[in-house]
């Protein structure tokens, strides 16, 4: 015989946020139905960090963007499981000789990070949005496609691209929630043996629950000309971007 749910005070503000509130419970336990969806979000969760990007294709849908045919560059891990296990190893690249240096104002990094499924949902339209709205006032360089890539991969391939501004577009740590979604980090000057307070970052980019392609690409355009300005990225342009309201 199935026991009735009974529902928690909080299960109202559950229309409000995708966490995991106000489930109710059936007995002593959660409701079954409420038990495999977790389950079911931690297997999308773990298959989003395992699933292996298709390059080939990526590459092609990023050449059509029209900024010019993708470098590959790919870190020092060898499979997942080392990635996983050996951060180091993917902020660090095995051979940059076929990126090149352009010297122009920004570069963009397409990077796999902790989500490949996220770089592939999102990566092109992310990129195609960024050069609408940074195209006009800035040259971009063509783009750099980054595997087995943490975020400190772009100093080493911003340096040798020789731009003055790079964003790196990372899939980020699958959530329970949200397994695919992607991230912007912001590093102006970009050189290697930079740390995280060098950076900036936008987050939760996964239309159409998260941010939108050209929501991000505003506020990326906005920190960027505000980066140029201050000649630096990090610390202190999050303090001036909130002291003149920028993001409001």
């Amino acid at each position: 015989m199935n026991e009735p749910v009974i529902d928690d005070i909080w299960a109202s503000l559950r229309r409000t946020t995708q966490a995991r509130i106000g489930l109710g419970r059936t007995g002593n336990a959660l409701p079954t139905a409420h038990v495999l969806a977790f389950r079911a979000a931690h297997a999308a969760a773990r298959g989003a960090v395992h699933l292996p990007l298709d390059l080939q294709d990526l590459v092609r849908r990023a050449t059509d963007v029209g900024i010019g045919t993708p470098a590959v560059v790919a870190s020092r891990a060898t499979s997942r499981s080392e990635y996983l296990r050996r951060p180091d190893l993917g902020r660090s690249a095995t051979d940059l000789s076929a990126v090149p240096n352009t010297g122009a104002d920004i570069g963009l990094v397409l990077a796999d990070g902790l989500s490949p499924q996220a770089l592939d949902a999102h990566g092109v339209g992310l990129l195609t949005a960024l050069v609408a709205r940074l195209s006009p006032s800035y040259s971009i360089a063509p783009p750099v496609i980054a595997t087995q890539a943490r975020v400190a991969l772009g100093d080493a391939i911003g340096a040798a691209m020789g731009v003055k501004t790079l964003l790196v577009l990372i899939g980020e740590r699958p959530g329970l929630s949200v397994p695919a979604s992607l991230g912007i980090y912001l590093t102006h000057l970009p050189q290697p043996g930079l740390t995280d307070e060098r950076r900036n970052c936008i987050s939760n980019i996964h239309p159409p629950e998260g941010l939108d392609y050209s929501g991000a690409a505003r506020i990326t355009a906005l920190l960027l000309t505000e980066a140029q300005r201050l000649g630096e990225s990090g610390v202190r342009l999050t303090a001036e971007a909130h002291k003149n309201r920028l993001l409001d």
